[in-house]
């Protein structure tokens, strides 16, 4: 049978059309959710090759998913239904605008790459989703990327200037922040609203100096009034990341650093600034209050030291692996006084289900990362799904919402009933269906159910 899309092969030229089975079946997959295998993937590198794609998927009536480099956590880039993928890999154009502090980049730009580009302008782009080194700039904007700078310097959307936007019927708009601010909702809308082509994101200038420190408590609860105690004496960190007993006693096993397997929670701190006297008095600010709530304190003299702490953070992933093959990567975040509740009982619920369960993450802004570790070959899947359900309600209980900075996607798309009221849904729709009336774009994604009484009379496809 001849692919829709063959015409479109021709139009672009080799190379920028996928049509066999096998290199579409690259396409179905993210960081961790599997999908369908799409109809066809475009490789745009020009705004004129994604024009085509869209118009291309209209003509057929096909849905149209935007995709980075993969790396998300949600499932937001993975087509549910036969679709046409729009992979922005190939569009990597990045121009520095130092004397305007500003970046131009292209959606396949890798978030890192920013930083690197600027930096000798003395220059750096703040956001740093963990995924920074592979991530790119048109997933982060898609999910409204936050990281463990974010407590201090903010996500992604805080840097965002303006995009460059394809739209459902394959139009071109360039959006600022001025009247409606539309490049806010774009942001963090997960590709079901347009297709972000390019981003304009702000520079700043990088901190001169920084400090770290280490330090484990005895409970969580100790943990908590710690951070609270330190961020109410007026310490802003630019990074506050904590590790709870299951995640310390994993990463111990796998590197062996000394790690305390007797604490119950471990955090890393970081202060930075460009007077070191300040940056040197917030720290102590930090340890004064982690002192007072029973922690035991551990600094780091140099840069070395630092890495080395550091590095109890950055080998989770690799020990988590070690524990079971998958895991569901949850992404809530609470008010950090709610933190010492939500982890125990997130605690209990994985005892209750008899999984391996860990939680880290960047408690400065309340955002916490339940992982739940399994293998498919002998764990449930829908005892995982049902766990992960009872932890979303577990921070909506206590006042949270369900994704800190990695969307909602596929994998917490019903779980948007429980957290989203039935006037907010039907305002969410109406949106939709203004800049999307066929529904084509990311469907399946983000949003609650369709409120009944709206579905006599939204347009299908």
């Amino acid at each position: 049978m001849t692919s829709p899309f063959a015409a479109l092969q021709r139009q672009l030229g080799p190379g920028k059309v996928l049509l066999s089975p096998a290199e579409r079946g690259n396409y179905r997959f993210d960081g961790i959710q599997f999908g369908v295998r799409p109809l066809a993937v475009v490789l745009p590198e020009t705004v004129e090759d994604v024009v085509a794609a869209v118009r291309a998927a209209k003509a057929a009536g096909i849905p149209v998913v935007g995709r980075g480099a993969a790396s998300g956590l949600s499932g937001g880039a993975v087509p549910l239904q036969p679709s046409l993928v729009v992979s922005f890999t190939r569009m990597t154009g990045l121009t520095i605008h130092p004397e305007r502090r500003e970046a131009v980049a292209q959606a396949g730009v890798v978030t890192l790459s920013i930083s690197d580009a600027a930096r000798p302008h003395g220059l750096v782009y703040p956001p740093d989703p963990a995924s920074f080194r592979t991530s790119t700039i048109g997933g982060n904007l898609g999910e409204n990327a936050g990281g463990p700078l974010c407590f201090k310097y903010g996500v992604t959307g805080d840097y965002v200037l303006g995009v460059e936007m394809v739209d459902t019927d394959g139009e071109v708009h360039r959006l600022g922040r001025d009247a409606y601010d539309l490049t806010g909702l774009l942001i963090g809308s997960e590709g079901t609203l347009g297709l972000m082509t390019e981003a304009t994101v702000r520079l700043v200038p990088p901190a001169k100096y920084s400090r770290t420190l280490q330090a484990s408590f005895t409970s969580v609860e100790a943990c908590a009034a710690a951070v609270s105690a330190a961020v109410s004496a007026g310490a802003v960190p630019a990074k506050m990341e904590f590790m709870d007993g299951a995640c310390i006693g994993a990463v111990e096993d796998y590197l062996g650093l000394g790690l305390p397997r007797e604490a119950a929670a471990l955090m890393l701190v970081d202060t930075d600034g460009d007077d070191p006297a300040q940056v040197e008095a917030e720290m102590q600010l930090v340890e004064a209050a982690f002192l007072a709530a029973g922690g035991q304190v551990r600094r780091a003299e140099t840069e070395t030291e630092a890495a080395a702490l550091w590095q109890a953070r950055r080998s989770v992933s690799p020990a988590l692996g070690r524990i079971r093959p998958l895991r569901m990567n949850e992404d809530i975040a609470v008010p950090r006084s709610r933190l010492p509740q939500v982890v125990a009982e997130i605690r209990a619920l994985g005892e209750e289900y008899g999984l391996p369960l860990v939680q880290f993450g960047h408690i400065g802004d309340g955002n916490l990362h339940p992982n739940i570790l399994y293998d498919p070959r002998s764990d449930d899947p829908a005892q995982v799904h049902e766990l992960a359900h009872r932890i979303a309600l577990v921070a909506l209980q206590h006042g949270g919402v369900l994704s800190g900075e990695h969307g909602i996607g596929s994998m917490k798309r019903e779980f948007m009933a429980d957290a989203v009221d039935p006037v907010t849904a039907e305002a969410y729709w109406a949106v939709k269906d203004a800049l999307d009336p066929d529904g084509r774009l990311n469907p399946d994604k983000l949003l609650p159910p369709r409120p009944t009484h709206l579905e006599d009379s939204h347009v299908h496809s």
